[in-house]
This record gives structure tokens, C-alpha cells and sequence, in this order.
């Protein structure tokens, strides 16, 4: 299933050649972060001073949700592209409640979709031009970590 508020975007603004939603000068933008999780492990990524927002912040993995596709489609394409990850290394999704929240320092409203995704394996990462490096922690260890703001407040959603 598709949110109304992916397609409301993709009714209202423009798109790349590509036919992806163009967020670039939105005020609003509906995003997905996810969380990977090994046994009682969740992967953290620190973003490079390539990406547009929250440089040199730890995140999950993140994207715009800018296709007119299910969520889970959108999980497994940000987790190929971002990790190199196989995707047979799955073994379950879950999808937490979406979230709207303001960023006054960046003035942008997102729209959350958070999702934690189980793997079978601990998998090897091939870093994308995204983040500069990785590390999987325990989830209370994350108060130690400069993270993309209200990360905690999603992964509790999904812990």
C-alpha cells in the first residue's frame, strides 16, 4: 500500500526525469528511516558531507519516499543502494505508526515512515557515498551517539 500523503506529493510536485518526487523546494517531505537489527544489535551510519542535511550526524538508514511504490519496496531499494545488502537476508519488517515533525533549524517538515527490519545474518556493508562509516550498537547505547534529530523517538516507536 501506497500512503495518501506519498501520492498527495506526487499529485502536487514536480518530478526528476527520473518520474521520483522532487522534494528539493518543499517545505514538506515524507521520508523513510529504517533501522536494521541483528539479534540485540541495531546499525548506525554516519552521514558524509555529501549529503544535503544532517552532515557528520549517525542515522538509520534514510531516504525520501519519493516514488509512487509500497514501503516496504522503498526499505529494500534504500537498503541495496545505501549497504549492498542481500536482500534474502531479511527475515522480517516492521512498520511503526507515521510521525510528523518540524525541524525549525532547517525549516522542513517531515513525514516519518519508520520501519526496523529483522536480518537473518550479520551482513557485510558496502558503504555508499551516503555515510563515511558504521557501527552496530545495542539501542541503549545510542544517547552516545550525535544522532539526526528525534532518532530515538523512532526506534523506540519500532523497539
Amino acid at each position: 500500500m501506497i500512503p495518501s500523503i506519498v501520492k498527495k506529493f506526487f499529485k502536487k510536485l514536480p518530478h526528476f526525469p527520473d518520474g521520483r518526487i522532487n522534494y528539493s523546494f518543499s517545505k514538506e517531505a515524507a521520508v523513510l528511516i529504517c533501522f536494521l537489527k541483528y539479534k540485540d544489535e541495531i546499525l548506525l551510519l554516519k552521514r558524509s558531507q555529501k549529503v544535503r542535511d544532517y552532515k557528520g550526524k549517525w542515522h538509520g538508514i534514510g531516504g525520501y519516499y519519493d516514488q509512487l511504490k509500497p514501503l516496504k519496496e522503498m526499505v529494500k531499494k534504500e537498503i541495496k543502494e545505501e549497504l549492498g545488502i542481500n536482500l534474502n537476508d531479511i527475515s522480517s519488517f516492521k512498520i511503526a505508526k507515521t510521525y510528523k515533525f518540524k525541524d525549525k533549524k532547517i525549516n522542513k517538515i517531515w513525514i516519518v515512515h519508520p520501519v526496523l527490519v529483522e536480518l537473518k545474518n550479520r551482513p557485510k556493508i558496502k558503504l555508499d557515498w551516503e555515510h563515511i562509516k558504521y557501527q552496530w550498537i545495542k539501542p541503549e547505547e545510542l544517547k552516545n551517539f550525535d544522532f539526526v534529530p528525534n532518532l530515538d523517538k523512532f526506534l523506540k516507536m519500532l523497539l
